[in-house]
């Protein structure tokens, strides 16, 4: 984007503005580019376009910048300064918002709304002001906010109402409100009047009206929406399911109640709750509502019928989709009303129940989830969630009545026994989406409320490319060194979920060539690769990790893949395969690299066979990264700067080879991210390689501490010098690496 430089003529200024707004249909669309272009114009830090509700008598500012405040409305009097502005029509300078007396000289009663300030870091300093008019009517204020330099002066003042104008005259129905629900869609050319009042006329009501005008004029949903928008000015919102899902409440609100009024109380990534209407005006049906549910703050937004019942849970807003969720859970709760007594019978093969275990397994995979949570509580629905991209999310709740019929449907999927509900069980399922066979494993948990069941969903498809790992240039030149060597043994450690079978296929993958033979035993086995035996263990007829591995040995393998070393005997025949000629992989659950060290030795490894036999040690964790489609560049803070050095250490930081001005990345928020900044997960990595010095540590049975001085001498860096890296690259911020390191700034 060209910014409009600060020296250019004014006409060409607003050359350039009648140009950008010639390009967008809509103040909503256009907002993005005009707000960059004006700011950039008056040298300022913030922009707000305040419109004026009619039948609240107030201004809301719909259009403007930074996220700390959710929704800024004020009344239409002295009691705020675009307030005062709006009633008096005057245009306004305030050199310091703070001062009483220059406020006093403006209107006796004249306040400075601080509220705003006091709930977020921003700080206003000095303030242009200017009412938005057409025809003498007053559509709304725009306010300019913190010149960088010697305040606004006059000049800017006039540039101000002249731009104004041009949005009272661009944008008054926008702004203004229409007298009915679709004016816009004639105002914008897509129909005439007399077309739409033809269509009005013989529509029964609002949902046949959108339906016909999608049918005999094409007109396209998001040109409704818009429509909607302007006449009831609110938002409009779409049907996204990927960033808005039904808000969990323990109202009694009847879905049919929602489908015959044509509401849907929804909820973003961060569990705001959202009253999604058709008719955003009708106040007592908006009052039931609030009562209901038990809340005093929300957001309202417009939609059309078609998309709030795809929220409730029909297909297209149409006819009835035999495996919407809640459309599931509505027939399981009329059921459950007319049997209330034989509640704990419902069978595990009612058709609902396996409808509704079937969209909870698709719904996951979806949404690219990793772990299912069936979570049963006391008196209350059981709930589902699930984990995106590392954090929990809850998705839908099923009635107490039905909790024992959905986990007896997973068990019968997973071939457990479902008379048994005392003990811990474990299996596997799978099922189809989309022709790909997808794998679950089931982990069953007697809670006192119920059984619980945590379900893992597994990774379907080959190995990831070593590219893909993002690992640092050190470590990743590291690796490849280490497993060329022709026998010893290499761990990768972490938490559960932290992505170690996925970075040990990875490298598998990288040495998979006909000359290598390659056993592995897994449990499961996640990912499959041509080129090599894969085993899966199973404990309960005996066979285990370390049996799995005393066959190998007799079967003539060059590497071997031991999925766990979860007890002594697999950690000791590991070892032994790694000392008789053997390149031995496998993963353990510990922190860091230097107290896998440790640990195996408290496990009664002798010092001198482990220390000969490792070649390394990578520990990882995953975090999020940043969305690509929306993070931006920015100056670092001194603060940030400081944290960096700090947690990287003064003495590894010239490795960083920062410039004087750092830049990092922060994600805004958008649509393909849910408004949170952040899209998917990669790793960070902590590679420790055996040298003379360690291994003389380690028969000396060292500490920790002193294993990870000598490892840092070697070239390891930690996992949290690795995150700052990633930060400093552009993947991730700081607040990730915060949850890493357990440190603020």
């Amino acid at each position: 984007m060209t910014n409009i430089s600060p020296t250019l003529p004014d006409q060409n200024k607003f050359d350039h503005i009648n140009q950008l707004l010639t390009t967008y249909p809509s103040l909503l669309d256009a907002y993005h580019k005009l707000e960059l272009y004006t700011l950039d114009w008056f040298q300022a830090e913030r922009m707000s376009i305040f419109m004026r509700r009619r039948q609240h008598q107030d201004l809301v500012a719909r259009f403007k910048t930074g996220k700390e405040t959710k929704e800024i409305k004020v009344p239409i009097s002295p009691m705020s300064i675009a307030g005062y502005v709006a009633l008096s029509q005057t245009a306004l300078i305030i050199n310091n918002p703070y001062n009483p007396d220059e406020l006093a000289g403006i209107h006796s009663r004249l306040q400075f709304a601080d509220k705003f300030d006091k709930s977020s870091t921003f700080k206003t300093r000095n303030i242009i002001c200017v009412p938005i008019l057409n025809a003498g009517v007053l559509m709304g204020v725009m306010q300019i906010i913190n010149k960088k330099e010697h305040g606004f002066n006059n000049k800017d003042l006039s540039l101000a109402k002249q731009l104004a104008d041009i949005f009272g005259k661009k944008f008054r129905y926008e702004l203004g409100g229409t007298s009915e629900p679709f004016d816009y869609l004639v105002h914008s050319g897509l129909m005439n009047d007399k077309q739409l009042a033809k269509l009005q006329e013989s529509s029964n009501d609002s949902k046949q009206l959108v339906q016909r005008l999608a049918s005999e004029y094409r007109i396209l949903d998001e040109d409704m929406g818009t429509a909607l928008s302007v006449h009831y000015q609110v938002p409009y919102v779409s049907y996204l399911p990927d960033k808005f899902h039904l808000y969990q409440s323990d109202s009694k609100l009847n879905l049919s109640y929602l489908k015959r009024n044509l509401v849907a109380v929804i909820a973003d990534v961060a569990e705001n709750p959202i009253v999604l209407m058709a008719e955003p005006n009708n106040a007592t049906l908006l009052m039931e509502i609030e009562s209901a549910l038990g809340i005093d703050s929300y957001e309202i937004c417009v939609a059309l019928p078609n998309t709030i019942l795809q929220y409730l849970g029909e297909a297209s807003g149409g006819g009835s989709s035999p495996g919407a969720m809640d459309e599931i859970l509505d027939e399981i709760g009329t059921s459950a009303e007319d049997t209330d007594d034989l509640a704990d019978e419902m069978s595990d093969d009612a058709p609902a129940v396996v409808r509704l275990v079937s969209r909870v397994l698709h719904d996951a995979k979806r949404l690219n989830a990793s772990d299912i949570h069936i979570d049963p509580e006391k008196n209350a629905p059981t709930r589902v969630r699930m984990r995106i991209d590392g954090v929990c999310r809850d998705i839908t709740q099923v009635p107490a009545s039905h909790h024992n019929a959905v986990i007896a449907r997973i068990k019968i999927m997973s071939n457990l026994n479902i008379a048994e509900k005392r003990i811990p069980q474990d299996g596997k399922l799978s099922f189809r989406m989309s022709g790909q066979l997808i794998e679950v494993r089931v982990a069953t948990l007697p809670t006192v409320a119920g059984e619980g069941v945590v379900m893992r969903i597994l990774a379907a498809g080959g190995a990831m490319p070593m590219s893909k790992l993002n690992l640092s240039p050190a470590n990743n030149q590291q690796i490849l060194q280490l497993v060329q060597k022709p026998h010893g043994i290499m761990l990768v450690v972490g938490p559960t979920g932290s992505g170690k079978t996925t970075t040990l296929h990875a490298v598998l993958g990288h040495i998979n060539t006909p000359e290598k033979k390659i056993w592995t035993a897994e449990d499961p086995v996640e990912i499959t690769q041509s080129g090599l035996q894969q085993v899966q263990v199973s404990p309960k007829i005996g066979f285990t990790f370390a049996s799995a591995l005393r066959a190998f040995l007799r079967a003539d393998p060059d590497i071997i893949l031991i999925g766990e070393m979860r007890d002594k005997e697999t950690a000791h025949a590991g070892i032994e395969a790694s000392l008789t000629g053997h390149l031995v992989f496998s993963t353990l659950h510990t922190n860091s690299a230097p107290e896998t060290i440790t640990r195996l030795l408290d496990l009664g490894l002798d010092p001198v066979n482990f220390s000969d036999a490792c070649v390394g040690i990578l520990a990882q964790r995953l975090i999020r990264t940043l969305c690509s489609n929306c993070k931006e560049k920015y100056p670092a803070s001194e603060a940030e700067v400081a944290f960096i050095t700090r947690q990287y250490g003064q003495e590894y930081i010239e490795e960083l080879k920062l410039p004087e001005r750092v830049m990092l990345y922060r994600g805004k928020g958008c649509d393909a991210c849910g408004d949170t900044g952040y899209k998917g997960r990669t790793g960070l990595h902590e590679l420790l390689s055996m040298s003379n010095e360690l291994r003389a540590l380690i028969y000396k049975e060292a500490s920790v501490h002193e294993m990870k001085a000598q490892a840092m001498l070697d070239g390891m860096r930690t996992l949290t010098q690795d995150g700052i890296l990633k930060v400093i690259k552009g993947d991730t911020d700081i607040a990730q690496v915060q949850i890493i390191s357990g440190s603020s700034q």
